[in-house]
C-alpha cells in the first residue's frame, strides 16, 4: 500500500511539472505574438523601422531570458520533488500566474506614458515570482516533499537566489520614482553581482 501511495504521489508531482512546462511554453509564445513587424519599401526604411521598435525587441529578449531562468530554476528543484501537498500546488499556481502575467507586463513596460508606474508593474511581477518561488522551496523543505538523497545545499542555493532576485527588483521600484529610467534599469543589471556575493557568503557560512 505504501509503495502504491508513493507511486501515486510521484505521478502527481510529474503531472504538475508537465503542466508547468506547458504553461511556460505558452507564456514564451505570447511574448512573440505582440512583437511589431518591421515595415518599409527599402532596406533603409526597414532598418529604421527596426530601430524605432528597438525597445519592444529588447523587452522581448529580456522577458524571454527572465521567464526561461524562472522555468529552469523551477525545473531544477522539482526534479527532486517526490510528492505534493495542497500548499505546494497552490504556491506553484501563484508562481505560474506571475509567469503568465509577464507578457502583459512586458507590453506595459514598452508602452507610452509615465515610466515609473510601467516599470514598477514589471518589477512587482518579478518580485512576486521570485518570492513565490522562495516559498515553494520553503514548503518543499518544511513538508519533506523531496527525495531523501537530495543534498540540503541544493535547496539552500535556490532559496538564496529567489530571495536575492526579489530584493533586487523590489529596490528598483523606488529607484524608478526617484531617479531616471537608466538608473532603474541598472538596478536589474546588478542581479548577477548580488547573486555572486550572496553565494560566496553562503559558501563561507557552510564552511
Amino acid at each position: 500500500m505504501d509503495n502504491e501511495t508513493g507511486e501515486v504521489r510521484a505521478v502527481a508531482a510529474e503531472r504538475l511539472t508537465t503542466f508547468v512546462d506547458a504553461v511556460i511554453a505558452i507564456a514564451l509564445t505570447l511574448l512573440a505574438l505582440d512583437l511589431p513587424v518591421p515595415t518599409g519599401d527599402t532596406t533603409e526604411a526597414m532598418l529604421s523601422s527596426v530601430s524605432a521598435h528597438g525597445n519592444e525587441y529588447l523587452a522581448f529578449a529580456l522577458s524571454f531570458v527572465v521567464i526561461s531562468a524562472h522555468w529552469r530554476a523551477h525545473h531544477e528543484i522539482f526534479r527532486h520533488v517526490r510528492s505534493l501537498n495542497g500548499r505546494l500546488t497552490s504556491l506553484t499556481l501563484v508562481w505560474l500566474f506571475m509567469q503568465v502575467l509577464m507578457p502583459f507586463a512586458t507590453r506595459v513596460l514598452t508602452a507610452d506614458g509615465a515610466f515609473p508606474p510601467r516599470f514598477s508593474l514589471y518589477a512587482i511581477v518579478q518580485v512576486l515570482a521570485s518570492a513565490s518561488f522562495a516559498l515553494i522551496i520553503r514548503e518543499i523543505r518544511r513538508a519533506h516533499l523531496y527525495h531523501e538523497d537530495v543534498p540540503p545545499r541544493v535547496f539552500a542555493q535556490s532559496l538564496v537566489r529567489g530571495i536575492c532576485l526579489a530584493a533586487v527588483f523590489a529596490v528598483s521600484i523606488p529607484v524608478a520614482f526617484l531617479t531616471t529610467g537608466t538608473v532603474a534599469y541598472l538596478c536589474w543589471l546588478t542581479a548577477p553581482i548580488v547573486l555572486t556575493v550572496a553565494r560566496r557568503i553562503q559558501d563561507r557560512t557552510v564552511r
